[in-house]
């Protein structure tokens, strides 16, 4: 058994198929200072051709994966307009009178390099995405064939050196049962997107290999907990078959409780939303049982794109959805960029720590005339549903009170135009940033509402990066400040009489669910992914044992202490309900 890192669970039995590594042939001739412009020329060509594929690519993926998950394309076309990138590549055609396909090839090498010896995995993994849009140039200046997977044979499981994001873009889930890498990390972009494919997945192998894999190998892979068999015996095979028959007959039942009330034992009921991009992620929400949206990322509208959206672009998104939801709430969130999310389009400064300074509703009441056109949008579509108004990163009561004034505004204009709205349109807050948790009493007499940004709340909390590979596992959503924190912000909530909601990444962890259940939270808003699982623990988990668990809680002094008294409480209940 060769033990790798899992980076997306499932598992996979067949034959191997082994990638072939990219090999390329270059020229070694000089070029003359009259083939510059023809060679630069070229490299434009190569570079126009590579964007309009990686467009397609994103495009064909959307559907499938989301939006979210295709924004990683971003970085690949980020890099072909990159002029440091240009540069490096016009500088060696000059300077050494090489051909356009050898200076991409060196310009790539450079940049692998140095990124290669950051002490740092994220930005190692970064290099990974400078191979990929480097050997797509490549293969245009050469009119090299795209390499390509065995399409007319069995499912197999997918070896590689590495894999980069645009050859998994390729992959057909249905004829690639699972990927074995030799490098990669959990945090890659392949990672990410076969996380979201749903395709079992094991990276980091190649230090732990007597010899290399080859194609027709009898493979076994966890990608739970990173193990992999290669041409195990017949007790092993018969062992993970019934495993992942096991998994599969357990899929197939999620799917029979789509249509349950989310509704504990003893009467409890906590609805279960939906976290999404884009309408057309709205259909998975709803065939897992999504009860209504409870985050749109509106963001997402003004991505893909080389301007602003325009008020009507933005209502007619807005309403499509709210009308698909027919009466189901839509909680529509504000535009919420800077930190980590760019627009190419809005110039944003160059800032030390981004996620602290310009983004978000700090850029909404700066570029009102920004914000007002978004407030239209959502207030048009709030006559076609269930609509509600969200405001995200907010940290004090004179936020609150200035965004409510550019929504008055906004009002007033639509009914001058006689533009019908929902006037009773609720409004709410992200509760994100310790801020508004020490003041919650002050903000739940402003709003209708609350929803908790579990993600930038943790981040916050413990000032930990979590992107940051040398303080990652600092970043701990179970620490005791944390859990009083929630404490807090629900209590607060609950005397002023508003609902409270959760939307970060805790909301569809199966172990805060005890949690959620004994602070009596209204709603837990997810990926879509993780709804029909959450609803199945929700089915066997009562709302007064949950509280006795929560109780114990406050006793604990570390996180380890927490995840343990959590997880055994999840634990006993699966137990208690296998045993009927």
């Amino acid at each position: 058994m060769i033990q790798g890192i899992g980076a997306s669970a499932g598992i996979a039995i067949g034959r191997s198929f082994v990638l072939p590594n990219w090999e390329w042939e270059l020229p070694e001739q000089k070029i003359d200072v009259a083939d510059f412009a023809r060679e630069f020329e070229r490299v434009y060509e190569g570079i126009r051709t590579s964007k309009s594929e990686i467009e397609q690519i994103k495009d064909e993926l959307r559907d499938v994966v989301g939006s979210e998950e295709t924004h990683i394309f971003d970085a690949h076309i980020a890099i072909l307009d990159d002029p440091v990138f240009m540069n490096e590549i016009q500088g060696i055609i000059q300077r050494q009178y090489k051909a356009a396909e050898v200076a991409v090839k060196e310009a790539i090498d450079h940049f692998v390099t140095m990124f290669d010896l950051l002490d740092d995995e994220y930005m190692k993994e970064r290099a990974l995405d400078i191979k990929d849009v480097g050997n797509r140039l490549l293969k245009h200046l050469l009119g090299a064939p795209e390499i390509t997977l065995p399409s007319d044979t069995q499912p197999f499981i997918l070896i590689a050196k590495e894999l980069s994001p645009s050859q998994l873009a390729h992959i057909n889930p249905q004829h690639v049962l699972g990927i074995v890498t030799l490098a990669g990390s959990t945090t890659s972009h392949s990672a990410i997107m076969a996380r979201a494919l749903g395709v079992p997945l094991v990276v980091g192998v190649e230090t732990k290999l007597a010899e290399p894999i080859q194609t027709g190998q009898t493979i076994i892979i966890d990608g739970t907990d990173g193990s992999v068999f290669i041409d195990p015996v017949q007790e092993i095979i018969l062992t993970y078959t019934k495993l992942h028959s096991h998994q599969a007959e357990a899929k197939k039942q999620l799917h029979g409780i789509a249509g349950h009330r989310p509704v504990t034992p003893d009467g409890k009921r906590l609805e279960l939303a939906a976290n999404i991009s884009s309408f057309k992620e709205l259909e998975i929400a709803l065939s897992s049982g999504a009860h209504g949206v409870g985050l749109f990322r509106t963001e997402f509208l003004y991505m893909d794109r080389n301007r602003f959206p325009k008020e009507e672009e933005q209502f007619d998104v807005y309403r499509s959805v709210a009308e698909r939801l027919g009466g189901e709430p839509l909680v529509i969130r504000t535009l919420d960029v800077g930190g980590d999310k760019q627009l190419d389009y809005f110039e944003l400064p160059e800032e030390d720590n981004p996620f602290l300074g310009y983004r978000a509703i700090r850029i909404s009441l700066d570029r009102k005339d920004l914000f007002k056109t978004q407030l239209r949008a959502i207030l048009r579509a709030s006559h076609y549903g269930k609509v509600k108004l969200m405001y995200p990163l907010i940290s004090s009561v004179d936020e609150v009170r200035a965004a409510n004034a550019v929504l008055n505004e906004a009002k007033l204009e639509l009914e001058e135009a006689g533009i019908p709205y929902d006037k009773g349109m609720k409004i709410g807050i992200m509760i994100e940033v310790p801020a508004a948790v020490m003041i919650a009493d002050l903000l739940a007499e402003e709003v209708d509402f609350f929803s908790i940004g579990t993600n930038d709340l943790v981040q916050f909390t413990l000032a930990v990066d979590r992107m940051n590979e040398e303080i990652s596992h600092l970043y701990e959503p179970y620490h005791p400040a944390l859990i009083r924190m929630l404490k807090m912000t629900v209590e607060a909530a609950k005397r002023a009489g508003i609902t409270v909601g959760v939307c970060g990444e805790l909301a569809g962890d199966l172990r805060a669910l005890p949690i959620w259940l004994s602070l009596d939270v209204d709603e837990l808003s997810m990926s879509s992914h993780s709804i029909l699982q959450v609803k199945q623990q929700l089915l066997s988990t009562s709302q007064e044992e949950s509280s006795e668990v929560f109780q114990q809680l406050h006793s604990c002094r570390t996180s380890t202490e927490i995840l343990e008294l959590l997880t055994s409480f999840v634990n006993r209940v699966d137990k208690k309900t296998a045993n009927g």
